[in-house]
């Protein structure tokens, strides 16, 4: 067999107890997924025929990345006499053990793991999932085998779409590699961290370099992928534009005189649906005292569906039911249900009832559409606002604290790793989306003004 040089992390990552699950989270290029890889190999050779591993990736085009890392280790280690099936992504070691590659993407994939038996289960890039529903559905859909204990086992790196809740169950628990029990599972669990620089298998100075490269305007984000700091506590893509100092605002009791208001609204069912009622200043004091430059957007309250303790998943309220919350919200305070809404409400749905926008003014809300143009336009304008709220003399954006699902949401939404200027759109992004279209209503409505006057 040949040598294989492990690194200081999976060196003492391989020595933690078999009784004891484990996160391997940290900084990108620490050599997590060649970690897990080890495992499977020591678990397949310690087991024999008994080993029944599982591991799983979101997407087919991560599955790859890893069939590639283990047909170089398990290739180097057993050159033909592991057998690889590409076709059920299946491999089939001399001993009699299995690993399979799956993809777990939403809950029609967990039909296929019904009833399972796994002794190893390895999760990998754990932090592309938003929530850990689906991931805890798995665990609970397959069983060990009689007279073994089963292992779970997490990686993921900070800065992803599940950030926050991998953040709040894993990280803070208890210091680095001091077990602890998980409360979900009520197993023991020991968070694992790595970075790039304890990897001396890479050139760390060239990926230095790209992760630099990759975050040259986002120092957060820069942070937890060289750190691995999940203290960052963001998906980053506000980190350097939303301050809860400078953005959140007392709680309203009334709009002042003056100030002209309208709602703004992303729509779902089985995902969540947001409604902010904007409030759009004069020049002037506030209600709390505050004093918001002519122009500035205040998001003074705030309708959201969504289950209680799962922030991304959507009660299943059909329109007349989100409708009558809507009016609801605005009766209280003493203004009209009409705003903007996602372009995508306004087109008919073929069921014969029109477009949800449609629906919603049968209801009696008045939707426009928020003519969003490009995401990434949106953004800049959003994080524009942002940006400026606190400052005497330039609008700026801010959000009332007891908008709980914007500050819930959005302080932690990550960029999308293939376009840096865009919010990665499988993270919960409902509020975010919200807060984007009432802030390009104000401009297109501007712009519009302008041109009358002309």
């Amino acid at each position: 067999m040949n040598q294989i040089e492990l690194t200081p992390f999976q060196h003492k990552f391989l020595l933690l107890p078999e009784e004891v699950d484990a996160f391997a989270g940290g900084g990108r290029g620490g050599g997590k997924s060649y970690g897990l890889a080890l495992l499977a190999l020591r678990h397949a050779e310690q087991y024999r025929e008994r080993a029944r591993m599982l591991f799983v990736r979101r997407s087919y085009a991560g599955l790859r990345d890893f069939e590639l890392l283990t047909r170089e280790l398990f290739g180097a280690v057993y050159g033909t006499a592991a057998r690889y099936n590409a076709g059920e992504h299946v491999w089939k070691f001399p001993g009699g053990a299995t690993l399979e590659l799956a993809q777990l993407e939403d809950h029609g994939d967990l039909a296929k793991f019904q009833g399972r038996s796994a002794t190893l289960t390895m999760i990998d890039e754990a932090g592309q999932y938003p929530d850990p529903a689906l991931l805890d559905m798995l665990r609970a859909n397959m069983r060990g085998p009689k007279g073994m204990p089963t292992r779970t086992i997490l990686g993921a790196n900070p800065g992803g779409p599940g950030h926050q809740w991998i953040a709040q169950r894993y990280v803070f628990k208890a210091a680095p590699w001091t077990p602890f029990r998980e409360e979900k599972s009520g197993r023991l669990f020991v968070y694992a961290p790595s970075t790039f620089e304890g990897n001396p298998h890479i050139d760390r100075d060239a990926y230095r370099a790209q992760l630099q490269a990759a975050c040259a305007d986002d120092p957060e984000l820069l942070r937890a992928w060289v750190d691995g700091d999940w203290s960052v506590a963001r998906g980053a893509f506000f980190a350097s534009v939303l301050e809860e100092k400078r953005n959140a605002c007392d709680p309203w009791e009334s709009i002042p005189e003056g100030w002209s208001t309208y709602i703004s609204h992303d729509w779902g069912s089985a995902a969540p649906s947001c409604t902010f009622l904007f409030a759009e200043s004069p020049g002037g004091e506030g209600p709390d005292g505050r004093y918001y430059p002519r122009g500035s957007l205040v998001i003074v309250d705030e309708f959201a569906t969504h289950k209680p303790g799962n922030l991304s998943a959507g009660l299943g309220w059909v329109v007349p039911t989100v409708a009558h919350e809507i009016v609801a919200m605005c009766a209280r305070w003493g203004v009209s249900a009409a705003g903007c809404a996602d372009d995508a409400c306004f087109a008919r749905t073929g069921s014969g009832a029109g477009s949800i926008a449609e629906e919603f003014r049968r209801a009696g809300v008045r939707f426009e559409p928020a003519k969003k143009s490009d995401r990434a336009t949106g953004w800049l304008v959003l994080r524009r606002l942002m940006a400026d709220a606190g400052k005497p003399d330039v609008p700026g954006l801010y959000i009332a604290r007891n908008c709980t699902f914007f500050w819930q949401t959005v302080p932690v939404l990550p960029r999308d790793p293939r376009r840096p200027e865009d919010v990665d759109s499988s993270a919960n992004d409902h509020a975010a989306d919200a807060a984007r279209y009432g802030c390009l209503r104000m401009r297109w409505a501007r712009e519009i003004n302008m041109k009358m006057a002309i």
